[in-house]
């Protein structure tokens, strides 16, 4: 309602004409109306004689007051200042409110004469004693003012809250006062809804607001009250039309209608406008249009965020499922998958791999087993850092430049240097953990090195054993620092051993530590394998390293998890 000047587009231009014609029109039909009536009335031709007065008594005019009333006298004193008023009469109204408030025979009944602040001493620490003073010294009313205090009853105290007035009644005071402060109250109730409402008269433009129609708007104290066009040129464009359906629908339908009505200027607010007609009679002409106005500004911008909210997540989940579709595919192309095409090494494999469900269903873990030229066979299990579509690039990127350099023939710590190397070389946010080994089915001997992983573990006879750590430690992680050396070592296996290989999301604990990871890790393997043993062939061991998983995946887990398992069958 700052800027109460019309949009500038030549659409919301014709919107507000067609407003101000709807109005104008109303306005004539209401005017004609009016001056039918007049020239029609038989009183207009033959005014009728003023009635001749009849002088009423003092205790009839304050009965017919419509609040509840006293009559009081002055008290002064010596000095000629107010001390007291002395109660001379009241009126049914006062002696209705006082049985209404007081539970029955608690409160004295009045006795005349009885001073005021004698009889109520609370009355001394409120407003009214100062009323009093001034409507004596001024001789102008004075009030509405709010007055509260207490009154002690035998029944308990008791609280007042009420609005007084007190005038001047020849030598006398007429105290009058309404229950509740009710327009303040009303004011309050329509800022804590943020609700206001109003009447516009169809023939002058004249407004009958609510007490806090102004505040509500956003409008000044001494602000001129807008009327229905004022309104409409204060409005967002977008508003215009919905605005102009409702006055047609009140103004010409006559019913109750509503809309959005969104005001320029301050804060841009938005109302909910719910309005219907105020006719002469029955079924004739409307005359007003009464409406109620809803601030639903919070509502419509937490709605509309929410909205945003929805379509951002919408996108979001579009994007994840786009990523999870093309890091699926991409996986399902670079993982083996294990039948029965390592059984002329002298090897059973199975492999076990869960997604970390937060990441989009994909991460970095990758295992690889190729066949090299020289009749050995290259195994590996890696963790490339990270989620989503760039770990599971990562990922393809370090398994195939394995693949490339085990070609050489050159022994699996010279594989792993160079694979460091490739690491570090594509940057710092290129690193990886991982198993690099290869089996030499001749003398059934498993040569390893470890790059930053779990060491795996080997399970014979059922019992679970960790494999040891190399002779100078376990190596760097991949990426980290070029030049890294790295060290194998040798594991012979007999017929029925089990190497597990597996990525640190399968028994990582957060708040944990790794050796308390790997004990929980080695009594799940073994308490597997004694509630049943591995079967034979690969769908034996296959469904051991599920059962596996399955005791060791849950809730906890944080990143993915992967299990390699090899088991010897024979020369």
């Amino acid at each position: 309602m700052d800027d109460p000047s019309p949009p500038g587009s030549v659409r919301s231009r014709l919107e507000l004409q067609a407003i101000q014609e709807l109005l104008e029109s109303q306005r004539r039909r209401v005017t004609a109306l009016a001056n039918r009536d007049r020239t029609d009335s038989p009183a207009a031709a033959h005014p009728a004689a003023p009635p001749a007065p009849l002088p009423p008594s003092g205790q009839e005019v304050l009965d017919a007051l419509p609040v509840p009333a006293l009559l009081l006298s002055p008290v002064l004193g010596e000095d000629g200042e107010l001390r007291d008023a002395r109660y001379l009469s009241h009126n049914p109204l006062a002696r209705a409110d006082a049985v209404s408030r007081f539970p029955q025979g608690s409160a004295p009944p009045w006795t005349s004469p009885a001073l005021l602040l004698e009889r109520f001493p609370g009355l001394a620490r409120t407003a009214v004693p100062r009323m009093l003073a001034d409507t004596l010294r001024l001789g102008t009313p004075q009030g509405p003012e709010t007055v509260q205090w207490l009154v002690c009853t035998d029944a308990g105290p008791v609280r007042i809250n009420d609005e007084v007035r007190v005038a001047l009644c020849g030598d006398h005071f007429l105290l009058t006062w309404e229950r509740g402060n009710r327009l303040r109250m009303a004011a309050a109730a329509q800022q804590l809804v943020r609700t206001c409402w109003a009447e516009w008269n169809l023939s002058d433009d004249g407004v009958e607001p609510s007490r806090g129609f102004r505040h509500m708007l956003g409008l000044a104290d001494d602000a001129a009250l807008p009327g229905l066009f004022d309104l409409a040129a204060a409005a967002m464009p977008d508003s215009l039309p919905a605005l102009y359906q409702t006055l047609y629908d009140v103004i010409l339908r006559k019913r109750t209608a509503e809309c959005e009505l969104r005001l320029r200027g301050r804060g841009n607010r938005v109302f909910r406008m719910v309005a219907e007609p105020v006719r002469v009679a029955p079924g004739s002409l409307v005359w007003a249009l009464r409406a109620v106005l809803i601030d639903v500004t919070t509502d419509r911008r937490r709605r509309e965020a929410a909205q945003r909210s929805a379509l951002e997540a919408h996108r979001e989940h579009e994007r994840a499922d786009a990523v999870a579709a093309v890091a699926d595919t991409l996986r399902e192309a670079v993982l083996p998958h294990f039948q029965d095409e390592l059984d002329a090494y002298g090897l059973e494999a199975a492999a076990v791999y869960r997604p970390d469900a937060r990441g989009a269903g994909v991460g970095g873990d990758w295992y690889k087993a190729r066949k090299l030229p020289d009749g050995r066979l290259l195994i590996a299990l890696g963790d490339a850092r990270g989620h989503g579509l760039e770990a599971v690039t990562l990922m393809a990127k370090m398994r195939y430049a394995l693949g490339g350099l085990a070609y050489t023939e050159e022994p699996v710590e010279r594989l792993t240097h160079w694979l460091n190397e490739v690491a570090c070389a594509d940057g710092s946010e290129s690193t990886a953990t991982a198993i690099i080994a290869r089996y030499h089915p001749e003398r059934a001997l498993l040569r390893w090195t470890c790059a930053g992983h779990p060491r795996p573990v080997l399970v014979r006879d059922g019992r679970a054993t960790q494999l040891p750590t190399p002779d100078d430690g376990p190596g760097l992680s991949l990426g980290v620092l070029p030049g890294t050396d790295y060290t194998a070592t040798n594991t012979p296996l007999e017929v029925g051993d089990i190497v597990l290989m597996y990525s640190d999301g399968l028994t990582e604990r957060r708040p944990s530590d790794p050796d308390q990871d790997t004990r929980r890790f080695l009594e799940a393997t073994e308490r597997c394998f004694e509630e049943a043993a591995p079967g034979a062939g690969h769908a034996g061991l296959q469904d051991y390293i599920e059962r596996l998983v399955a005791r060791l995946d849950g809730p906890h887990r944080t990143d993915d998890a992967t299990l390699l398992a090899l088991r010897r069958i024979g020369t």
